[in-house]
């Protein structure tokens, strides 16, 4: 079996495909991708059992048949090669050659029939949305997920179909993100929770494409479909938690900042803040913030004063320098809008501009008690 394709398409493929084998296996099968060559096309698999990605190329070939070659070696030998033709010559002898014209090289491949073969999806429902506004949501949403794995349902990003509209929620109960989208709509409510790592995968390759992604889904496993790929997923298994009782509804303290000088003045303080706390504390009077932070271990110190447009009681509030930085960098609005109620409830943060008619976004961070 031989087959002939170009380096450069081969390893910009196998770099994206990658994504989803992990570092350490333990089926060595997984450490491989999968070959599988009919005629003129080339599909390759990567999978970790919870996650497989496929893709396609054109290839020039009359044969037919399936290997698994190790990843890491391939990818090393194609990084090595500057764009070229390639022939691969696949022996009996268990090993395939990659002539290079300059070189052979010979790499031990494994049985195709030895890899897991994909779940099928019975009886699936279906959604279709433009890769823009999934690879937006996104990015928009998947920094905010959680890691702990006693709480699994934060692990992952909440797809939740209506016919109001389309929710992505995230969370890991110290902050929130919630976009929503009321031009994607479902005749029933339909939800469901997909892992980070994925999302990572998809994330990766939708930002450069403007096509329509296909979802198909059932209680277990989601399959998205578009252009020549199709990633399968197992979801998360558990019940997310009823996020909307703990976004405030009646804040009374609101300011309307600009978004930069907000993000570069909380990065500027928190390097004094306390590295075990990272506590910035945001004290607002008239028409103006004035954010602080200490390091009393270390006789650190920071004030920093930012003009803003504020209503509300002269009120300090203290957050975590991290989260609120995330989540400004987060928002691409000129400006922002921040608000509170009470010192230990939770603060949103909303976009002044920045937005289609279709979609909102709401980020939501819980306080630290000032000391």
């Amino acid at each position: 079996m031989k087959f002939i394709l170009n380096s450069k398409n081969l390893l910009d493929k196998l770099l994206i495909l990658n994504g989803v084998i992990n570092s350490s296996n333990t089926l060595p099968i997984l450490d491989c991708f999968l070959l599988d060559i009919d005629g003129n096309e080339l599909k390759i698999t990567a999978s970790d059992l919870e996650t497989t990605i496929s893709s396609t190329l054109e290839i020039t070939s009359s044969d037919k048949g399936s290997i698994a070659v190790p990843s890491r070696m391939l990818i090393d030998i194609l990084k090595a090669f500057p764009e070229q033709p390639l022939d691969f010559f696949v022996n009996e002898n268990s090993t395939i050659d990659i002539n290079s014209g300059a070189g052979v090289y010979s790499i031990a491949y494994a049985l195709a029939k030895e890899y897991p073969q994909a779940v099928l999806i019975e009886d699936p429902q279906t959604a279709t949305i433009n890769s823009k506004i999934l690879g937006k949501a996104i990015s928009k949403t998947i920094f905010a997920t959680g890691t702990d794995d006693l709480r699994p349902a934060m692990t992952g990003v909440l797809f939740q179909f209506s016919p109001s509209g389309l929710n992505f929620v995230a969370t890991d109960a110290h902050k929130l993100v919630k976009y929503q989208r009321s031009d994607i709509t479902s005749a029933e409510e339909i939800d469901f929770i997909v892992p980070k790592k994925p999302l990572n995968v998809l994330k990766g390759i939708l930002s450069t494409l403007d096509i329509e992604v296909v979802i198909s889904f059932n209680q277990t496993n989601a399959i998205f479909t578009f252009e020549d790929y199709v990633l399968m997923c197992r979801l998360v298994d558990a019940t997310y938690p009823k996020y909307e009782n703990v976004i405030p509804k009646d804040n009374p303290n609101k300011a309307i900042i600009d978004r930069s000088k907000l993000l570069s003045s909380v990065k500027c303080v928190s390097i004094f803040a306390n590295k075990t706390t990272k506590q910035v504390a945001l004290k607002f009077t008239g028409n103006e913030i004035n954010l602080s932070s200490e390091d009393v271990d270390y006789s650190n110190k920071a004030d920093e004063r930012l003009n803003c447009n504020y209503e509300g009681q002269d009120t300090k509030i203290g957050f975590n320098a991290k989260y609120l930085a995330e989540m400004i960098s987060n928002l691409s609005s000129e400006e922002i809008n921040f608000e509170f109620s009470l010192l230990n409830r939770a603060a949103i943060l909303t976009p002044i501009d920045d937005q289609d008619d279709q979609e909102k976004i709401l980020m939501l961070i819980m306080p630290s008690l000032i000391n």
